[in-house]
């Protein structure tokens, strides 16, 4: 194995503390915004931004160290790339049908009224 050089070393270092910084801006995120609602989008941007600085350090550091293109901490923000998206839509669902049954001032209404809803549960044709 090759020794790493100091470059790809530092180089590293600053990833690393740059995706600390940004996951200790989601974390204050989290903690000043008030709502559900609120909370769900600008921390995630900072998480997903975190995750990207830490696998950049992973393919640098394990580039430089087996001496070829390391491409296999990708995988870690592309799954997350994949499910992410998935877990916030249907959390903000059950959130906003958890409001609208408790009938929340502040909630938007349905796009469908409960009257143009068949007993069966589709959507009447229009």
């Amino acid at each position: 194995m090759n020794p790493v050089p100091a470059w790809v070393e530092a180089a590293v270092a600053i990833l690393l503390v740059t995706s600390g910084l940004f996951v200790l801006i989601a974390a204050l995120g989290f903690l000043r915004l008030r709502s559900f609602f609120l909370r769900m989008h600008p921390p995630a941007l900072t998480y997903t931004l975190g995750s990207w600085c830490l696998a950049g350090a992973g393919v640098l550091y394990f580039s430089a160290l087996e001496g070829r293109l390391a491409l296999h901490p990708l995988l870690i923000p592309l799954l997350l790339a994949i499910t992410v998206p998935v877990t916030t839509l249907l959390l903000a669902r059950v959130a906003l049908f958890r409001r609208r049954l408790a009938r929340d001032a502040d909630t938007p209404p349905a796009l469908v009224a409960k009257d143009d809803v068949p007993s069966d549960g589709r959507q009447s044709p229009s």
